[in-house]
Formats: C-alpha cells, structure tokens, sequence
C-alpha cells in the first residue's frame, strides 16, 4: 500500500505519517499517524470533501467550526465540505486514526443519502463492537482485497455507523442537570476537568488507581467520578477498560506481536486469563481469535 511523510492526505492540519488501505471507486482510506512538531493550534484547514475520523490510539484537542472538543481512540468525527478544522496537541503525544473520505455522489446513491449529504456533521464515541468492526475492515483491507469487495465492506461499515450513537445527534454531555446547564462557568468547568481525566487515562499507566489520577487533577475520587460520569455518559471503570482493550486490539494486530501473558502484562492484567475476560466480555471474542482476525495474514470472511 503507499505511503508517505508529510501531510495529511486532503488535509493540511499537522505533519504525518500515513498509509492507504484502499480506493475503491469514490472512496479512500487510510491510516494517520501525528508527528508532533509543536503544541500548538496548527492553522484552520477548510474541508473540501465528506470525511469521518475513527481514532485509534492517543490524544489530541480539534476546533470544528470553532468548537472546542478533545478526542482519543474512542473518537469518531463527520465532517462536510465546508467544515473548518485545526488540531493541537498540548500533551505532545502523537495520536492515530482511521480516515475514510466518500465523494458526494456515492453518499447520493445511498439509501441514507439525507443524514450524510444534507444533516450536519457530528462527532461522538464508538462502542466496542463498532470500533472491533472498524479495526475488522482495517485488517481485510491490508489484507488486500478487490475493488468491489473494499467497495462493498465500506458501504456496510457506513450503515453500521448511521446505526450508532454517535449519529444521534446530541453531545455526550446533553443529559447535564438544569442546574448544571444554567450556570455555562461550571459546565466548562465540568468538561475541563473531565478531559484532565481522560489525559491522565490516555497516558497509558493503566496501574493507576482512581485516588491517583484524582489527585493528578486536583478533584476528590467521588467528585470528578460524578462529574466525568455526567460529561461523558460513562464511569471511569468503563473509559479506562475500553482504552485498556483497544490497546490490547493494537497489539493484537501486530504482525509477530508478543504472547498473551505478556500482552496481559503489559496493559496491567492479573493474568493472561483475566485479559482474557476482559476483553472477551466487551468484544465478544477472546484475545488468539482477535489475533487471528486483526493480521493481514488472515482474511476474515
């Protein structure tokens, strides 16, 4: 597959490593790895085609269209032509995702041609089975397959996608209390303090306990797991175990990754059968089965 250094393709954000996968008849995709030259906002980029983000690994903050968000491996982002976006990255870490552009008339001749083509963009989060489809259709692509097949799986994963949450419309933070809502200085507060958390999460250290990362943002255990629970929709538990198994899916993925007890280890597992569990219960597929469906060498069906 090519690949190249340099800028994004289509986009001029910041500086990358990238790979194409696949490009099928009005369609691209390919991999983005963020090289960090500098922590600041890189200059606004207008959008000149439809694009969704799915990310993979890291942090990073985006402006769309002037509003502020943070996004890590759980992130998934529309954009239309005609969306402005910059990038930053104040943690100095480079992040990697997943980009799939679709020229207009494609999208025109789906079924759902209305929600990509005349509703507004959104952005939101992946579930675990969506994001397992999504490093699903990675792998069969690097695996290599013709136009038509590549064409026919990407359709599938964008009716997939419609399906989820994340086209509902409604940020993660809609189900704020009238209180909350009422006084803007402590729902910015509440979403600042919130992402303080997921940067601390996203670090990597999954040997953190919850009083550790509540003194690393300077909130008590019980107010900032109240609080992220009512920004984000989700407990801390939660978000550290997805982060927790999509990087267990990266290793996976790896040709000639590590064994299991060590993948288990790494990622702070009591055990490679803990992992096992663990990653089981959220995807549905215990660890030698993912190993076996994410590498190129293996074609899943």
């Amino acid at each position: 597959m090519p690949e190249g250094v340099g800028s994004d393709p289509r986009r001029k954000t910041s500086p990358a490593r990238w790979r194409v996968l696949g490009h099928p008849d009005g369609m691209l995709v390919y991999q983005v790895l963020c090289i960090v030259e500098q922590h600041g906002w890189s200059d606004p980029a207008e959008e000149e085609v439809h694009k969704i983000l799915l990310g993979r690994s890291g942090v990073y903050r985006r402006r769309v269209n002037g509003r502020t968000r943070f996004a890590d491996a759980t992130s998934v982002l529309l954009l239309r032509p005609g969306d402005e976006l910059a990038v930053a990255h104040p943690l100095g870490c480079g992040d990697s995702y997943t980009c799939l552009e679709i020229a207009p008339e494609v999208l025109a001749g789906r079924p759902d041609a209305h929600r990509w083509l005349v509703e507004a963009g959104w952005e939101g989060t992946s579930d675990d089975q969506l994001d397992l489809a999504h490093r699903m259709l990675i792998a069969q692509l690097r695996h290599g397959l013709d136009r038509f097949e590549a064409a026919e799986r990407l359709h599938r994963f964008l009716t997939l996608l419609l399906q989820h949450s994340v086209g509902d419309g409604e940020p993660p933070d809609a189900d704020l209390d009238h209180a909350v809502r009422r006084r803007p200085a402590t729902l910015t507060a509440h979403r600042r303090l919130a992402d303080q958390a997921r940067e601390v999460l996203t670090a990597g250290d999954f040997t953190l306990g919850l009083d550790d990362v509540a003194r690393r943002v300077g909130a008590s255990p019980h107010h900032l797991s109240r609080v992220f629970q009512r920004v984000t929709g989700s407990s801390l538990t939660a978000y550290r175990n997805r982060l927790r198994v999509r990087a267990v899916l990266d290793a996976l993925a790896e040709d000639d990754g590590p064994p299991l007890r060590s993948v288990a280890s790494a990622y702070g597992f009591a055990d490679q059968a803990h992992l096992t569990r663990a990653v089981r219960e959220q995807v549905g597929h215990p660890p030698a089965r993912l190993r076996r469906l994410l590498t190129p060498d293996h074609h899943a069906a």
